[in-house]
């Protein structure tokens, strides 16, 4: 199983910007399309966005559209997502993971709070 490993979170005023990281323990090239995901307090996990194996392409949530990039290096078998100009409605605690998700494993998740 490989693990995944979030960082980069923190807490940002609204119009803020955070990028997050994503380390995985073993090859994400091997894993396919990874995405990023947020479960906000109460609310069930929802997907966030997603990049296909090589990186020519994303897909993103319409909330996440226009605001977030999603990108990845192989060789560093990292995924990141750029976060720009930041709700208080993007605060949740963002992990990424396999997409689509097909196992029940999830990370530790790296928050994001946004508030002024």
């Amino acid at each position: 199983q490989v693990q995944f490993v979030e960082s980069g979170g923190g807490s940002v005023h609204p119009g803020g910007s955070l990028t997050l990281s994503c380390t995985a323990s073993g090859s994400i090239l091997s894993i396919g399309s990874m995405g990023w995901y947020r479960q906000a307090p109460g609310h069930q996990r929802e997907y966030v966005a997603r990049i296909s194996p090589t990186g020519d392409q994303t897909m993103y949530a319409d909330s996440a559209q226009g605001r977030f990039a999603i990108f990845r290096d192989n060789a560093k078998n990292t995924v990141y997502l750029e976060l720009t100009n930041l709700k208080p409605e993007d605060t949740a605690v963002y992990y990424c993971n396999e997409a689509p998700v097909r196992t029940n494993y999830w990370g530790q998740g790296t928050q994001v709070t946004v508030s002024s």
